[in-house]
């Protein structure tokens, strides 16, 4: 079983999480900083006008990565290939452990039903209302769980 995240998943959160250096309010009212980071900054809560490092924002990246990585290496019940692990980790980056640990997604995986992938769509809100950049992101996701070329479903999900 994967412990880490390769490059193409990194890239991945990367590229749906964005980088943004100075604090801000995600899509549902959520303190966010760097890399999609919402928990403490140097054991101060996140509030406005916070403002990180670029370097900062990659070591909490890197934190966030492995405690995401850690979820989804003691929730899954069977193998899975780098592709599965990377777009499970981005999905629980996203929806947070306990979401991921409860969700049908993995209960699908677990129990190797080759529908796992479809479960990825549902997870496209926040706050009670379908959100596009949620819709884009869990395509991607899918393609990358199905070990399709994630970078061109990257590329058409953008183009609509």
């Amino acid at each position: 079983m994967m412990a880490q995240v390769s490059v193409d998943g990194l890239r991945l959160v990367q590229r749906f999480e964005g980088l943004r250096l100075s604090s801000y309010l995600d899509a549902v009212g959520v303190w966010t900083i760097g890399w999609g980071h919402t928990g403490q900054v140097d054991g101060q809560p996140l509030m406005a006008d916070m403002t990180i490092t670029r370097e900062k924002a990659d070591a909490l990246l890197y934190l966030d990565l492995k405690r995401f990585e850690d979820c989804v290496q003691t929730s899954v019940a069977r193998n899975a290939t780098q592709d599965q692990f990377d777009a499970m980790v981005s999905f629980a980056y996203n929806v947070g452990c306990g979401a991921f640990k409860k969700s049908t997604l993995l209960k699908m995986f677990n129990a190797s039903d080759d529908r796992a992938a479809s479960q990825f769509a549902r997870w496209n809100r926040g706050g009670g209302r379908v959100l596009k950049g949620l819709t884009r992101r869990r395509a991607v996701e899918a393609a990358m769980f199905r070990g399709d070329d994630w970078e061109k479903a990257f590329r058409e999900a953008f183009a609509t």
